[in-house]
């Protein structure tokens, strides 16, 4: 419509039965439009809904240890690891000091060489914190594969599936 006063952009939109919205309050003159305002709020809701969708919220599962741990233990803690990296989730595994255990600080160091042993297979060392307080902080990261639903089979190559249906027409 151009450049119009305030009074007459009023009138025009009680006119259109919508409401005239001030778009860019700091350019110079200031843009209004006529729209609807209640629609345009709806539209801009929906679309962070949207958005929020898409995001991929990381979840995090923890694994406290001590340095005295026993084997048998430890298996245990790490096959539970193990299990949350392949559902999906980063790992955390904490050693945590308690009194005199604060001397040996390279037995809790042994045994997280022994976790990042075991792990390397199935993981990623992400970030690993040096010593703070009484804690030493290390994060897992599963590695990439291609993940399928459980009902669905990974595909197989051209050839396996052809190789398996000239036995079975062999049998037959």
């Amino acid at each position: 419509m151009g450049i119009v006063s305030i009074d007459e952009a009023i009138i025009i939109s009680e006119n259109v039965g919508m409401d005239l919205v001030e778009v860019a309050p700091n350019s110079k003159p200031p843009v209004c439009r006529i729209l609807d305002y209640g629609k345009m709020k709806y539209e801009a809701k929906k679309k962070e809904h949207q958005s929020k969708k898409k995001q991929h919220v990381v979840k995090i599962k923890e694994i406290r240890i001590r340095p005295r741990i026993d084997k048998h233990d430890l298996d245990n803690k790490l096959n539970m690891g193990k299990k949350f990296l392949k559902e999906g989730f980063k790992l955390k595994v904490t050693m945590m000091f308690r009194g005199r255990e604060m001397s040996r600080i390279d037995l809790g160091e042994d045994v997280l060489n022994k976790i990042v042993a075991f792990l390397n297979d199935f993981a990623v060392l992400e970030k690993q914190s040096p010593l703070e307080g009484r804690r030493i902080v290390m994060m897992f990261t599963g590695k990439s594969e291609k993940k399928y639903a459980k009902n669905e089979n990974p595909p197989r190559c051209l050839k396996a599936v052809q190789s398996n249906w000239i036995r079975q027409t062999e049998t037959e």
